[in-house]
C-alpha cells in the first residue's frame, strides 16, 4: 500500500470513530492498531493530523483514538524518526493539559498520559523536556503532568532518574501549595513512583547510564517532600489521601538520610500503625509498613526493638482476619503482613518466637491459624535464624496436633511441610509429626465438614486429608533429606487398622523411597530388622498389602499401590520372590487397568490374587516361612471386623496357606483357633471361614474333616447346644449361626476337596454331619428350625456335594441312596417360600440343588419328578415381573438368577428323558400356565418352553426314523400364542414353533447342521409380530399358518386342528383369533387330506361354538365349515345332520355357511334333497292302550334335512342354486308336506318341545308338515317367487295347508298362485 492509501484509509476509520454504538467504536480502535503495526508513522501521523485537524471533536472520541495510538506506540515506537516523534509528543502534551485541575476528564488525559509513556520508552529526552516545560515556577504542575512523571519513573527508570533532581526542585516548592486533594494525591504518587524509579536505578547501578549516581543525590529533598507527607498530610480526614501518604512513605523511607530515618521511626511506625484501625483495607498500609522495617533493618536500626511489642501485636492481629478467597486485596495485605515477620524474623528472632509460640496453646481457632501460618512462613524465610531454634519450635507443636478443627488441621500439615524441607522432622519429636500427617492421610473423605469457599472449584482438593496426602508424596519425592527419615519408619503404618484410609499414600510414597534406596545399592535397601523393632514383619506386611488387594479401588486405587509396594519390597520379603513378582505383578495391574470399580469381577479379581499367593507359596516352598505367614494371616483378623468383604478373602488367603503347609499340627490348631474365634454372627464371616476350610481341603481333606468333628467334640461347642445354655449362656439363635456355618464348611469342603476322595467321604462323613447340624433335638424330640440363615447354609452346602458328586469321574457308578431325602427336603424349602415375593434366595439355590440331584443316581420315580416340577413352577411363576422395593436392583438380579435357577433345573430334567414322551410331559406342566389369564405368567412359561424346545434339539440324537407323534400337539399349543398381548410372548412362541419343525425335520433323518427354507422364514416374519396393529399381527400369523401347514406331516393335522380348537376358547382373545386364523389356513391348505376326520372336526366345531364366548369366533368357523366344505362337501353334510334337533343357532349358522357360494349352495341342496327323500317320510306305530288307530311318526332324517334346507335356503346368497334346482326343490318340498300331514314328532323331540327350547335353540315349529311348509315357502321367497308367497300369506294358504282337513284347497290356493 501506498503511503496515500494508508492515509486514505487511516482517514475513514477515523471519520467513523464517532459511530454512537460501541462496539463500532471498538472494531475502529482495533483496526487502526492493526493498520498501525504495519505501517505505524503513517497511521501515526494521520492521526495527529485528524485531533489537530478536529479541534472541537468531543473528548470521548479523542480519548479513543489517543488509545489506538498508545497500543501502536506500545509494540512500533522504535520505527518512529524524530520529527514524528516530536510531533506527537506535542499533541499528546496539548491533549493531556487543555483542561483546568478543576475540570479533570480523566479518561481523555490518561489516554494522552498514555501516549507519552509509550513515546518515552525510546524517547525520553524529548519526553522530559516536554514535561518539565510544564513545570512552571511557584505554580501548581498539572495533575496529568504529575501522573506522566510517575508513570514514566516506572516505565523507564533509567532515563527518568536522571532528571529527577530537576523535577523534585521544581515540584517541592510548590508543595505547600496543594490545598486540593486530588491534587496532593497525584503528588503523593508521582513521589512513590520517583522514589521507586529510583531505588531501581540504584539496585542495577551497573546497568544504568550514570554508575556514579547515590542515593544521597535524593536525600534531602525526599526528606524534605516527607515532611510535608507525614506531619501534614497523614493527618487528613481524607482516607484515599492518607492511603496515598502511606504508600509514598514505603518506598520514600528507602531514600531517607539513616539518622534522619532512625530519628522519624518512633513516630512514622506508630503513625502507621495507628491506621489500621482506620482503615479496613489494610494491603498498602503492610506493603508500606514492610518497606519501613526493611529500610529500618537495612541501617540497623535500634529503634525496632523499642516498638517490636506494638508490632508484633498489630501484624498478629492481621495476620488473624479470615481469609476470603474472593477478596484480593485481603490475600495480598496477607502476603505483606509475613513480609513484614520475615524481616523481623532475620533480625530478631528470638524476641519473634517468644511472642509467636505461646500463643499456638490458644484455644481460639483464628490465633491459632494465624500463628501457625506465621510460624510456618518463618521456617521457610527465615531457614538460617530458625535453625537452632527446632527443637523449641518442634516441642510447642503440641498442643496444636491435638486440635481437630479442620482449619488448624490444614495449617498444622502446612508447618509440618515447611520443617520437612528445613530439616526439622530429623530432630528427636520430628516422627510425632510424620505421624499426625498420616493420620490426617486415613480421615475419610465422608467426614470433612468443610464448606467449600466460593471461588473453589473442587472442595475436596483443599480438605484436611487431601492436603496430607500431597504433603506426604511430595516430602517423600522432592525433599532428598527426608529419604533417611521416612525409610523404613513409614512401614510401621501400613498394619495398624487406624491408618487403613492412608494405604494408598503410604504405598505410593514407600514405592518412590524404596526404588531410591534400591538405587543407592542392595545394602541399603535391605532392612535390618532387628534394629527397627517396631516395623511390622516381612508376613505382616504381605499379609496386609495382598488382603487389601482385594478391594482394589477402596482408597483412590490402593490395590495398584499395594501390588506395586509389595512387588518393590520383594528383597525384603523373601528372596526367591524377585523374578516371580517382577512377572506376575504387572500382569494384575494390567488386569486392574483395563476396568473400573464398577465393570471389576470380583470373584474372578480373588481367584487371581490367591493364584499369586498359590505360586508364592510354590516358590519359597519352606514350610517354617508358611507357617510363619498363615499365623500373621491370622492375627490380622480382627482387622478386618468392620470390611467383610475383606475379611472374607483373609479366610480365603489363610485356607490357601494352610493348604501349602506340610505340618499338620499346625494346620489343625489354626483350625481350631478359627472355629473358636469366628464371629459367627456375621454372614460374610460364616462364608469366609466356610471358604478356609474348604481350600485346605484340596490338601488336608482328612485334617479338615477331623478337626470339624473334634470342634462339634470339644467343649467349646457343646456348651455352646447344651440345652440349658440354649436359654443361658448364648441365644437360640446364636447357636443355629454357629451350625450354620459348621454346615458351610462341610459344603465348602465337599466342592473344594480332590474328586478322587470326596465321594468315599460323601455319605459317611460330610452328609452325615450337616443332616445332624440341621436337625436340631430337644429331650429326643425333632425341632424344626426357623432361621433361614440355617436353612439357606444347608441348601448351599447340599447344592456343592450334589455338584462335587455330579463332576466327579465316578459319579455314573456312584449310588446316592440319601438322594430322594434330599430333594423332598429342597422341595419342602421351595413350597414354603411365598409363591407371590421373592424374599430370600432360598427358593434359587434349592431349585439349583436339584438340578444336582436329578442328575445322580438312582433316577427320581415319576411321581417324584412330576411333585418337583410342579412344585418349582408353582413357586415361580407366580412372582411379579419387576420387584418394586428400595433395593429393586437387588431383588432384580435375584429374580433373573432365580429364573435361571428354574431354567436349569426344567433342563436337567428332560435331559433323564430325552424322548418326546418326556418332552410331552415336560410342556404338559407348562400348559396351564402358557394360558394363564395374566401376562407374565404367559411371557415365562413360554420362555421355558422355548429354552426347554432348543435344549431338546441341541441334544436329539435320532438313531432310527421314528414318528415326532406329539408334534401337532404341541405347535397347537404354541403358535396361537403368537398373537399374545404381550410382545415377548409372541416372540417365544415362533421360537417354540421354530424349534418344533427343526424337531420334526431331526426325526425325518435330517442333519443338525440342515436348514430349511420354509422353516427359516419364521424368524423373518417375528418382526411381523412385535407390530402392535392387529391387521399386520393377523396377516403375520396366517403366514406363520400357512408355513406350519407345509411342513407338518399328514397324521399330525388332525391333532393340531383339534388343539387349536381348543384356543377358541382362550380367554386371551387375541390368541383365539390367531387360532381362527390358523385353522382356516390349515383347512385352506392341507384340508383335502381330511376327510375321514371331518365328523371329528364338525363335532369338536359345534362344541367349541357352544363354549367360546368371542363374538369373532362365528364368523370364523363359519369360514371354517365353508373351507371344509369346499373339499368334503358330502361328508361335512352328512356330519352336520347328525345334530340333534331341535338345531342350536350355532348349527343353523353353519348350515347358512354353507349357502355363501352358489356352486357349493347347488351341491349341498342336491345332497339335502337326496337325504330327505332317501328315506320314508313317516313309520306308523300303535298309539300304546289308546286303540287300534295306527299313529304316523316322522323319520328322523327326513325331518333333519328338511330343516337344513330352511337353514340353507334363509341365507340371500342361496339365490342362484335354488333358481337352478327349483322344480326339484318345489316337487320335492310339496311332496313332502304332503306326506307329513297329520305326521307327529318322534316322542323324544316331542318331550322336547313340551319343555320349551332353550335359548340356544332356534325357535321355530319343528312339527314335520310345518316344517316343511316353512322350507316350501322359504323356496318361492328365495327363487323370486314373493309374490305368490305373499298371497298364500294373505289368503291362509299356508295355514290350510298344514291341516289334513284343509290341505287339499291349501295345495288348490298354491295351484291358482
Amino acid at each position: 500500500m501506498t503511503e496515500s492509501s494508508i492515509k486514505k484509509l487511516a482517514s475513514t476509520l477515523l471519520d467513523a470513530i464517532t459511530d454512537k454504538d460501541p462496539v463500532v467504536q471498538e472494531q475502529v480502535c482495533s483496526a487502526l492498531c492493526s493498520l498501525g503495526e504495519v505501517r505505524p508513522v503513517e497511521t501515526l501521523r494521520t492521526c495527529e493530523e485528524y485531533l489537530r485537524q478536529h479541534d472541537k471533536l468531543a473528548h470521548p472520541y479523542r480519548a479513543a483514538v489517543l488509545r489506538a495510538m498508545e497500543r501502536v506506540l506500545s509494540s512500533r515506537a522504535s520505527e518512529l524518526d524524530k520529527d514524528t516523534a516530536s510531533t506527537i509528543i506535542l499533541l499528546a502534551s496539548s491533549e493531556m493539559t487543555k483542561t483546568k485541575v478543576q475540570d479533570l476528564v480523566w479518561d481523555w488525559q490518561q489516554a494522552a498520559s498514555g501516549v507519552l509513556v509509550a513515546v518515552g520508552r525510546q524517547f525520553i529526552s524529548k519526553v522530559m523536556e516536554e514535561l518539565l516545560r510544564k513545570l512552571h515556577p511557584g505554580t501548581l504542575p498539572h495533575c496529568a503532568v504529575l501522573h506522566t512523571l510517575a508513570s514514566l519513573s516506572v516505565a523507564n527508570a533509567f532515563g527518568v532518574v536522571p532528571f529527577l533532581p530537576s523535577v523534585l526542585s521544581s515540584l517541592l516548592p510548590v508543595l505547600g501549595m496543594a490545598k486540593h486533594d486530588t491534587v496532593r494525591v497525584a503528588f503523593c504518587s508521582a513521589l512513590q513512583r520517583f522514589s521507586e524509579g529510583a531505588l531501581e536505578y540504584l539496585a542495577n547501578l551497573d546497568r544504568a547510564p550514570d554508575p556514579t549516581v547515590r542515593k544521597d543525590a535524593f536525600a534531602t529533598d525526599i526528606f524534605s517532600a516527607y515532611d510535608v507527607l507525614f506531619h501534614q498530610w497523614l493527618q487528613s480526614r481524607e482516607a484515599k489521601l492518607r492511603l496515598a501518604v502511606v504508600e509514598a512513605l514505603g518506598p520514600m523511607s528507602h531514600l531517607l538520610p539513616s539518622e534522619r530515618l532512625e530519628e522519624q521511626l518512633p513516630k512514622l511506625l506508630p503513625g502507621i500503625l495507628a491506621l489500621y484501625k482506620k482503615h479496613s483495607e489494610t494491603f498498602y498500609l503492610s506493603k508500606s509498613l514492610g518497606q519501613i522495617l526493611e529500610a529500618a533493618v537495612s541501617v540497623g536500626s535500634r529503634t525496632l526493638e523499642t516498638q517490636l511489642d506494638a508490632l508484633l501485636a498489630a501484624l498478629h492481629s492481621q495476620i488473624c482476619v479470615p481469609v476470603e478467597s474472593s477478596s484480593p486485596l485481603v490475600m495480598s495485605n496477607q502476603k505483606e503482613v509475613l513480609r513484614c515477620f520475615t524481616v523481623l524474623a532475620c533480625s530478631l528472632p528470638d524476641r519473634l518466637l517468644a511472642f509467636l509460640l505461646p500463643r499456638l496453646d490458644t484455644s481460639n481457632e483464628r490465633t491459632r491459624v494465624g500463628t501457625l501460618q506465621v510460624v510456618r512462613h518463618v521456617i521457610n524465610s527465615a531457614a538460617a535464624q530458625m535453625e537452632d531454634k527446632k527443637p523449641f519450635i518442634l516441642s510447642s507443636m503440641r498442643l496444636p496436633l491435638l486440635d481437630t478443627n479442620s482449619k488448624v488441621k490444614r495449617a498444622v500439615v502446612q508447618v509440618i511441610s515447611a520443617m520437612a524441607h528445613h530439616g526439622y522432622l530429623e530432630q528427636p519429636g520430628g516422627e510425632v509429626m510424620i505421624e499426625y500427617i498420616v493420620q490426617q492421610c486415613a480421615l475419610p473423605p465422608e467426614q470433612e465438614p468443610e464448606k467449600p469457599g466460593p471461588s473453589s472449584k473442587d472442595p475436596k482438593a483443599d480438605s484436611v486429608r487431601a492436603i496430607s496426602v500431597r504433603t506426604l508424596y511430595l516430602v517423600s519425592t522432592t525433599v532428598d533429606r527426608m529419604s533417611h527419615v521416612l525409610w523404613p519408619y513409614l512401614l510401621q503404618f501400613l498394619t495398624p487398622v487406624r491408618f487403613t484410609g492412608a494405604l494408598t499414600p503410604l504405598c505410593r510414597s514407600l514405592v518412590h523411597l524404596a526404588q531410591k534406596r534400591q538405587e543407592a545399592g542392595a545394602d541399603a535397601f535391605l532392612i535390618q530388622y532387628d534394629a527397627h523393632a517396631s516395623l511390622p514383619s516381612p508376613y505382616a506386611v504381605t499379609a496386609r498389602l495382598l488382603v487389601v488387594s482385594s478391594s482394589p479401588y477402596l482408597g483412590d486405587g490402593r490395590g495398584v499401590a499395594a501390588l506395586r509396594l509389595l512387588s518393590v519390597l520383594h528383597p525384603n520379603i523373601h528372596p526367591l520372590l524377585g523374578q516371580h513378582w517382577e512377572t506376575t505383578v504387572p500382569l494384575l495391574l494390567g488386569y486392574l487397568d483395563e476396568h473400573t470399580e464398577e465393570t471389576l469381577p470380583q470373584e474372578e479379581w480373588e481367584e487371581k490374587l490367591l493364584m499369586f499367593l498359590r505360586d508364592t507359596l510354590a516358590i519359597v516352598s519352606d514350610n517354617a516361612w508358611i507357617c510363619q505367614l498363615s499365623l500373621e494371616l491370622c492375627r490380622q483378623l480382627p482387622c478386618y471386623d468392620e470390611t467383610p468383604q475383606e475379611k472374607n478373602f483373609l479366610y480365603k488367603c489363610i485356607g490357601t496357606t494352610l493348604g501349602a503347609a506340610s505340618s499338620k499340627e499346625v494346620v489343625r490348631k489354626h483350625l481350631q483357633e478359627l472355629l473358636e474365634t469366628a464371629r459367627y454372627q456375621e454372614e460374610a464371616e460364616r462364608e469366609g471361614l466356610a471358604c478356609c476350610f474348604g481350600i485346605c481341603a484340596i490338601s488336608h481333606l482328612e485334617d479338615t474333616l477331623a478337626q470339624l468333628e473334634d470342634f462339634v467334640r470339644s467343649e467349646v461347642f457343646r456348651k455352646s447346644i447344651g440345652i440349658l445354655n440354649i436359654f443361658k449362656d448364648r441365644s437360640e439363635n446364636e447357636v443355629e449361626k454357629v451350625k450354620s456355618a459348621l454346615i458351610l464348611c462341610y459344603g465348602h469342603v465337599a466342592a473344594r476337596a480332590p474328586q478322587e476322595l470326596v465321594l468315599a467321604k460323601v455319605e459317611s462323613d460330610i452328609l452325615r454331619n450337616i443332616c445332624q447340624h440341621f436337625n436340631t433335638k430337644v429331650l429326643g424330640v425333632k425341632v424344626e428350625t426357623k432361621d433361614p440363615a440355617l436353612k439357606l447354609c444347608l441348601v448351599q452346602s447340599v447344592c456343592m456335594v450334589s455338584r462335587a458328586i455330579c463332576s466327579s469321574t465316578q459319579a455314573g457308578s456312584f449310588h446316592f441312596t440319601r438322594k430322594a431325602e434330599l430333594v423332598a427336603q429342597m422341595m419342602e424349602f421351595i413350597r414354603a417360600e411365598p409363591p407371590d415375593s421373592l424374599r430370600t434366595p432360598i427358593r434359587k439355590k434349592a431349585m439349583l440343588t436339584c438340578t444336582y440331584l436329578v442328575s445322580v443316581e438312582p433316577a427320581l420315580d415319576e411321581q417324584a419328578r412330576a411333585d418337583v416340577i410342579r412344585g418349582c413352577l408353582h413357586s415361580v411363576m407366580a412372582l411379579l415381573p419387576e420387584p418394586e422395593k428400595e433395593d429393586g436392583g437387588c431383588q432384580k438380579s435375584l429374580y433373573l438368577e432365580t429364573l435361571h435357577a428354574l431354567e436349569g433345573l426344567l433342563t436337567s430334567l428332560l435331559q433323564r428323558n430325552m424322548t418326546p414322551q418326556g418332552l410331552q410331559i415336560m410342556i404338559e406342566h407348562l400348559s396351564p400356565w402358557i394360558k394363564s389369564p395374566r401376562g407374565h405368567e404367559r411371557a415365562r412359561a413360554l420362555g421355558l418352553s422355548a429354552l426347554l424346545l432348543r435344549h431338546f434339539l441341541e441334544q436329539l440324537r435320532v438313531s432310527a426314523l421314528v414318528p415326532f407323534h406329539n408334534l401337532g400337539l404341541l405347535v397347537g399349543l404354541f403358535s396361537p400364542r403368537c398373537a399374545d398381548l404381550w410382545p415377548a410372548t409372541r416372540q417365544e412362541a415362533v421360537d417354540c414353533v421354530y424349534s418344533l419343525l427343526y424337531l420334526q425335520l431331526g426325526y425325518e433323518g435330517f442333519s443338525r447342521d440342515y436348514r430349511d427354507d420354509v422353516a427359516e422364514r419364521l424368524l423373518s416374519l417375528k418382526d411381523g409380530l412385535v407390530h402392535p396393529d392387529p391387521t399386520i399381527l393377523f396377516h403375520t400369523c396366517h403366514s406363520i399358518g400357512q408355513i406350519i401347514a407345509k411342513r407338518l406331516p399328514p397324521d399330525q393335522l388332525i391333532s393340531l386342528l383339534l388343539t387349536m380348537f381348543e384356543a377358541l376358547g382362550d380367554p386371551e382373545k387375541n390368541c383365539s383369533r390367531a387360532a381362527t386364523v390358523m385353522i382356516n389356513c390349515l383347512l385352506q391348505e392341507r384340508g383335502g387330506v381330511l376327510q375321514e376326520k371331518v365328523p371329528e372336526i364338525v363335532s369338536v366345531l359345534r362344541s367349541k361354538l357352544q363354549e367360546a364366548q368371542g363374538e369373532h369366533v362365528l364368523p370364523a368357523a363359519q369360514h371354517s365349515m365353508y373351507l371344509l366344505a369346499t373339499q368334503h362337501c358330502a361328508a361335512v353334510v352328512s356330519s352336520l345332520l347328525g345334530s340333534p334337533l331341535p338345531l342350536d343357532s350355532h348349527t343353523s349358522m353353519l348350515w347358512r355357511a354353507l349357502a355363501v357360494e352358489p356352486r357349493l349352495a347347488a351341491q349341498v341342496l342336491g345332497l339335502l334333497l337326496e337325504k330327505m327323500s332317501r328315506d320314508v317320510p313317516f313309520k306308523e306305530s300303535r298309539a300304546f292302550l289308546l286303540g287300534r288307530t295306527p299313529d304316523r311318526v316322522a323319520t328322523l332324517l327326513p325331518l333333519s334335512a328338511t330343516c337344513a334346507l330352511f337353514e340353507v335356503l334363509s341365507t340371500p346368497a342361496a339365490g342362484p342354486a335354488v333358481l337352478e334346482l327349483y322344480p326339484q326343490l318345489f316337487v320335492a318340498l310339496l311332496l313332502r308336506v304332503s306326506c307329513t300331514v297329520g305326521v307327529q314328532l318322534p316322542r323324544n323331540l316331542q318331550a322336547q318341545e313340551r319343555r320349551g327350547a332353550s335359548p340356544a335353540l332356534v325357535t321355530r315349529n319343528l312339527e314335520p308338515c310345518s316344517s316343511a311348509v316353512d322350507t316350501l315357502r322359504a323356496v318361492l321367497l328365495r327363487s323370486g317367487s314373493e309374490d305368490v308367497a305373499q298371497r298364500m300369506d294373505l289368503e291362509g294358504g299356508w295355514e290350510l295347508l298344514r291341516t289334513s282337513a284343509g290341505h287339499e284347497e291349501g295345495a288348490t290356493r298354491l295351484a291358482s298362485c
